[in-house]
């Protein structure tokens, strides 16, 4: 069996930045175990898996270690391979998940997922956090991840975090974010738990992000920045219950899976 496989770098308009994502065209579902055995040896951080045609497709996506209910940078991965490779005269492509329907549509390069609005309630901050992140937030909020609020962009930049306190931890990771210098709001995202100790982009912490800082600031409309190493650029529009999530990406290759039947 031969399975058409592409490496695109989400959230990025250069190649080696944003976060790489890995997408496999399947023209059906393989077993389970087979599914998480290649995003084990892909060892990034999310393999997208699709299956469908006519611009609609169902969706999953799977870290080294386990399935997730959402991934925003391997929705916008899956999206450009579907508008470069798959159906190139589409405007707008609709995926099935875990998470619901999902909608990408396109303008040139840009690229916008229409999301689920996150919100989080409003918690104690766990020792184990604190400790695992090596300093203590302003505040603390919870929904599938906690939000770690703190004071200014360095802040951010400046945490060392101790991995394994992380994954000890019940919820499945942890986003920190401050006010940005030249954007309206940066963050970080680590989700040791599920094997992914830095995320370089996270799509999907941004349905909670834009949630909070619309709450704080009585914006709607905002320009994010993700400060891993690799970087990531994002724009965010909350919409109701809907988060608007829009970014670019790269392509760094293009091949073939080789699988024993």
């Amino acid at each position: 069996m031969r399975i058409p496989f592409y490496q695109i770098d989400a959230f990025t308009d250069r190649l080696f930045g944003g976060n790489p994502a890995a997408v496999c065209v399947l023209d059906r579902w393989l077993e389970d175990s087979v599914l998480q055995a290649i995003a084990a040896e892909n060892n990034l951080s999310e393999t997208a898996f699709l299956v469908g045609r006519n611009g609609r497709y169902a969706l999953r996506w799977l870290t080294p270690k386990v399935e997730v209910d959402l991934c925003g940078h391997a929705t916008l991965a899956t999206a450009y391979v579907v508008f470069r490779h798959l159906e190139p005269s589409l405007r707008e492509v609709a995926f099935d998940s875990r998470s619901g329907e999902l909608r990408v549509s396109r303008a040139g390069d840009l690229m916008t997922l229409d999301f689920p609005a996150i919100h989080g309630q409003r918690c104690a901050c766990p020792m184990q956090l604190s400790e695992g992140l090596g300093r203590e937030p302003l505040e603390v909020w919870r929904a599938a991840k906690y939000l770690c609020v703190f004071a200014e962009e360095d802040d951010i930049r400046a945490l060392q975090p101790d991995f394994s306190r992380l994954a000890d931890l019940e919820l499945m990771g942890v986003i920190a974010t401050a006010p940005g210098h030249s954007v309206d709001f940066v963050s970080r995202m680590f989700a040791p738990r599920v094997g992914i100790p830095e995320d370089p982009v996270t799509g999907s912490a941004h349905c909670m992000l834009a949630t909070y800082w619309a709450a704080r600031t009585g914006n709607t409309l905002f320009n994010a920045k993700q400060l891993s190493s690799r970087g990531g650029d994002l724009g965010c529009e909350l919409r109701g219950d809907r988060v608007l999530i829009s970014g670019r990406a790269v392509q760094y290759l293009q091949g073939e899976i080789l699988l024993n039947p």
